[in-house]
């Protein structure tokens, strides 16, 4: 089999343009000539100004190497620009380009590169002398919708400068959209092109696109396949809900792992069978121990496996012969430890796919599925039974938000700690909750995909029906090199990545906690209609705060109406801010908060509620009880305990009727307490109502949620025809 790689071919400059102008995309007037006489007559043809450019499949970087002439006004410095290019270029020298000159106070730059996991990539910014310096570009993938290629233009941070600009009118968006969307054609017609560079794109004064410059690449492509077969989604489902549990490796030693896991799940309350398996026998917690498999007679559904890694191969047919569907590989020593344990790991998976038998892990942390009370990770959490899918890629990760979640009083559809991924990858877990019905949102900690593309394929699909929320790790360099060597895994490229997670619709988050703080808010409220806020505070100070951060998070403050003026004067001293954010001033009315909330969401004017310092208001007053009491004798603890009920039942009463407020007007409200302590919770239950009461610690995880919450929103309405897009 011949395995020699050809080299990669670069096109000829006007080779290169022919394709592009064949694909719709605007393209400089040329001739390619040969000598000093017939560039003249290009040139008397084309009409001076002229740039002469010398071409060959060797020269990608041309005016580096002094073949471009431009603004060339006559034939006598034509003839000179000829000779210069003819002796530079040399042997190399396939031809000569006479140009017309094309000239514009505005520069960009498009193109495309095949990604090793993303496939065709179009690239779009600010192009000319600017690129290398500024990187204010934007990519998706191919191929691009109307909506793409909008988002493209807008995430460039100098598009003010495609609307009208120094005297020349605004580019014609269309033909930028021309442009893209050629590109994008090409990509998918084409796969032999590797790389396309239209650099500089000229637009002119009366804002028309031309490409000056373009450079076409052509070679063999380097994407990464994966050719592994997709896994059951029916078999890994059933793997969350074993009736029968194998602890194979089971110990009795506190700390290891055969103890930690076995211990978690006999703790839950699991309600199906559980059997334990050392080769020393005896009883561990009281329970008796099988020393083989095949001493169990019932089957196995689930194999929770802490054996060592060298140990695996020959218990696969074992399980085999108890109908085992799958193994929770808790063990390390594969992939992650290099080129010996990447060969171990194959065959162990080849060997459990010859045997029908699903292997999760390995190097887990393990999973959980509060819904069938069966905890087998090595967090010992047991959160409620909720809607949010978690996905971690690493275990502590996913311990460390497990326990949140139970802490918080957020539900949990699902945990798995998916760690090497050597048979079922993030990609699978996608697919399963795509058809999942108890799954409303998706939570994923993620370091690499093994398929970029069908990983980017499936989240678009879970996007148009909920909410999937992404922390990537690896985007730094630094943060790169630790992935690799934490799960022996190469990130694709941060840019690409982040550009697809927007393209599909993810919701990407920069830190740890607001992984949950968003499933509780897409678990729990309405999504918003668009991102008008009403802000609601105990006091100013929060009010400003709050509105800065809306403003940095693309959320708007819109100035309140008369007509909810009119209705809080009465009730407010006349001091009050008469604007969003409303202060309610701290008056001692407890009727007061409850009363404005309800008017801010009556308001056609915004499409959700932050409301501020109301809830955890009792702390403070239980703070200052113990106080008193500590230093004032005319006051007993008797005597000022009722207080400390009674704003307990005013707490509770104000979160009811908030909840109660969301599901009637159908709104997101948003709530920050004023202080917290072990009482407090992010999420609140109301018997009988759909939705959720919301309460963070601070104003920035707040506005932080809601951000996520209306970036979703656009996007799921903007799948529609773009005219139905709520503002940024």
């Amino acid at each position: 089999m011949n395995t020699t790689k050809h080299p990669d071919q670069t096109l000829c400059e006007d080779d290169a343009k022919n394709i592009l102008k064949q694909y719709g995309i605007p393209v400089v007037s040329e001739i390619r000539v040969s000598n000093c006489e017939q560039a003249v007559s290009a040139a008397l043809n084309l009409g001076f100004p002229v740039v002469v450019k010398g071409v060959g499949s060797k020269f990608a970087h041309k005016s580096e190497v002094g073949l471009v002439h431009i603004a060339i006004s006559d034939t006598d410095s034509l003839n000179k620009a000829v000779a210069a290019i003819t002796a530079t270029g040399g042997k190399d020298l396939e031809g000569i380009l006479v140009q017309s000159m094309i000239s514009g106070k505005r520069e960009l730059v498009a193109g495309m590169f095949r990604d090793p996991q993303y496939g065709p990539v179009i690239m779009f910014g600010l192009g000319g002398i600017f690129t290398e310096a500024l990187h204010d570009v934007s990519f998706r993938l191919a191929p691009l919708t109307d909506w793409d290629m909008e988002e493209m233009m807008n995430e460039i941070s100098a598009k003010a400068m495609f609307g009208n600009f120094r005297g020349e009118k605004a580019i014609d968006k269309n033909q930028i959209k021309a442009v893209l969307s050629g590109l994008s054609n090409l990509a998918i017609n084409d796969p032999s092109i590797k790389e396309i560079d239209i650099n500089p794109l000229i637009a002119t004064a009366d804002g028309k696109l031309v490409a000056v410059d373009a450079l076409i690449i052509k070679g063999e492509s380097t994407i990464s396949l994966n050719t592994r077969p997709h896994v059951d989604k029916l078999q890994l489902a059933a793997l969350f809900y074993p009736k029968t549990v194998a602890f194979v490796g089971a110990s009795g030693s506190f700390g290891k792992w055969g103890h930690m896991l076995l211990t978690n799940a006999l703790s839950g309350n699991f309600k199906g069978k559980i059997y334990l398996v050392n080769p020393k026998g005896g009883q561990i917690l009281g329970k008796p121990v099988y020393s083989s498999i095949n001493d169990i007679k019932d089957d196995i559904d689930l194999a929770v496996v802490t054996l060592p890694a060298h140990m695996i191969m020959e218990l696969i047919p074992q399980l085999k012969a108890k109908n085992t569907k799958g193994i929770l590989l808790i063990t390390s020593g594969f992939a992650e430890t290099g080129e010996e344990g990447i060969k171990l790991e194959r065959e162990v998976v080849a060997k459990a796919v010859e045997c029908g038998i699903i292997i999760l892990g390995p190097n887990t942390m393990g999973i959980c599925n509060p819904h069938n009370d069966f905890a087998c990770s090595a967090a010992h959490s047991h959160p409620l039974p909720g809607s949010t899918a978690l996905i971690c890629q690493s275990g502590n990760m996913g311990t460390q938000l497990l326990a949140f979640a139970e802490q918080q009083g957020i539900g949990i559809r699902a945990f798995s700690g998916s760690g090497n991924e050597a048979m079922v990858t993030i990609e699978d877990y996608m697919e399963l909750f795509e058809v999942d019905e108890k799954t409303r949102s998706v939570v994923l900690y993620i370091e690499s995909v093994k398929d970029g593309r069908r990983f980017f394929e499936s989240a678009r699909r879970v996007s148009e029906k909920k909410p999937v929320i992404v922390l990537s790790g690896g985007r730094t360099a630094i943060g790169g090199k630790a992935a690799a060597s934490h799960t022996g895994a190469l990130a694709s490229n941060a840019k690409v990545t982040a550009s697809a997670f927007r393209q599909a619709g993810i919701i990407e988050v920069g830190q740890s906690m607001e992984l949950l703080d968003l499933s509780a808010v897409f678990s729990s409220m309405p999504l918003p209609r668009g991102n008008r806020v009403a802000i609601m505070t105990l006091g100013g100070g929060w009010g400003v705060v709050t509105a800065d951060l809306c403003s940095e998070y693309n959320l708007e403050v819109p100035i309140l109406s008369p007509e909810i003026i009119e209705t809080l004067n009465p009730l407010l001293p006349a001091y009050w801010s008469h604007a969003n954010p409303v202060d309610i001033v701290g008056e001692g009315n407890p009727d007061i908060p409850k009363i404005a909330i309800e008017e801010l969401l009556k308001w056609d004017g915004c499409d959700a509620v932050i409301h501020l310092g109301i809830h955890g208001k009792r702390i403070f007053v239980e703070k200052m009880v113990a106080s008193i009491i500590k230093v004032d004798p005319a006051h007993s603890k008797e005597s000022l305990d009722p207080l400390n009920t009674m704003l307990m039942a005013y707490e509770n009463d104000y979160v009811s009727h908030v909840i109660k407020l969301t599901e009637k007007y159908n709104k997101p409200v948003l709530g920050v307490s004023l202080l917290t302590d072990h009482k407090s919770k992010t999420l609140y239950r109301e018997e009988g109502c759909k939705y959720n009461g919301i309460f963070f610690p601070s104003p920035e995880r707040a506005v932080k949620a809601l951000s996520g919450m209306c970036r979703y929103s656009r996007w799921l309405n903007c799948q529609l025809p773009l005219a139905n897009c709520p503002p940024s």
